[in-house]
């Protein structure tokens, strides 16, 4: 009898050790998949990111049809962005965020350079929200030009200055006026 009570006792923990292994595995492999996908979410925001430094980039350059270009590839990164590996709150931000981006990108597209300019201000807004919530894996700067309409605010993979505001005509006005990371 007793050696009976024993074989079971030692049946009820082998029982309970190999039920928790298979949940511990189970979970490895959620994570895994939330790791995966968190990889994609952040490889999008990156495409988005480059997109807008190239449309920052041209527009430095004072190349119109360039930030058109640009433009409509940003328009169609931001469309392909997936919020679902955030919280809810934080998807609700972002498609708000998106979709205000996704409107100025393709205004972008069409306009001339005057107007591509006026819509960066605010598509530079919307990037540098969504960074706060997306995070980037590189140091980024926030650039400011006090003298574009009473101050304008954009960001750049480069310490140095470059102002897409006024281009050639006053290339290295503004500052850094923090860094992000």
């Amino acid at each position: 009898m007793k050696n009976l009570k024993m074989n079971i006792a030692v049946m009820l923990l082998l029982a309970v050790s190999f039920t928790n292994a298979q949940e511990k595995e189970k979970m490895g492999h959620k994570h895994h998949h939330d790791k995966m996908m968190n990889m994609k979410s952040d490889l999008k925001s990156e495409a988005i990111l480059s997109d807008y430094f190239n449309l920052k980039d041209a527009l430095v350059a004072d190349d119109s049809k360039k930030a058109a270009a640009t433009g409509t590839k940003l328009a169609a990164s931001l469309k392909a962005f997936d919020t679902s590996n955030y919280t809810e709150e934080e998807q609700k931000e972002l498609t708000d965020i998106i979709d205000d981006a996704m409107e100025h990108a393709e205004h972008i597209a069409t306009s001339d350079i005057g107007h591509q300019r006026e819509h960066f201000k605010t598509l530079s807004k919307d990037i540098t929200d969504m960074v706060a919530i997306t995070g980037s894996k590189n140091m980024l700067y926030q650039q400011f030009c006090p003298m574009y309409d009473k101050g304008s605010a954009w960001l750049s993979a480069n310490e140095e200055v470059r102002n897409p505001y006024y281009g050639s005509r006053m290339l290295k006005c503004g500052k850094v006026q923090k860094t992000i990371h």
